[in-house]
């Protein structure tokens, strides 16, 4: 069975729920994802044996949040180029993270991918919960098509 990891930083709260409706998307198309806080993932091997990554970060003062920083250091060791890829996060006002994320995965990495970033205020406000799931079920489709 396909298998994402989604790691994530977060200070309030809101990062790690739309992680968590990300999963739920990838679960319903019968593939598994692990949900972690990139604070766990402390070297480039607890990266391997996925299908797919998706890596989230709240946007603090126009940038993504540090712990996100060093965690894409370390993803930078691992080999995930051409693997399936996708990028989201919380904001207040801008939201520039989620796409230094998206484009370091796609340019740097060269991962394979899904659409462009997802980028959302809240899981609980305007649909926010239905367009993690929907992105969710998108990395899904990918997965079983590679």
């Amino acid at each position: 069975m396909p298998k994402a990891l989604i790691a994530y930083v977060t200070r309030s709260g809101q990062t790690q729920s739309i992680a968590e409706y990300i999963a739920e998307g990838i679960r319903f198309t019968g593939c598994d994802a692990v949900i972690m806080n990139a604070a766990q993932i402390q070297k480039e091997e607890q990266l391997e044996g996925y299908d797919a990554y998706v890596f989230g970060s709240p946007t603090y003062h126009g940038d993504m949040a540090q712990g996100m920083k060093s965690f894409l250091f370390i993803a930078s060791k691992a080999n995930l180029a051409g693997k399936v890829g996708g990028a989201f996060g919380a904001f207040g006002w801008s939201g520039e993270a989620v796409d230094r994320i998206y484009d370091t995965m796609r340019n740097i990495f060269q991962m394979n991918m899904v659409g462009g970033p997802l980028r959302l205020k809240s899981a609980s406000m305007q649909g926010g919960m239905q367009m993690a799931q929907d992105y969710g079920r998108e990395l899904g489709k990918r997965m079983t098509r590679e």
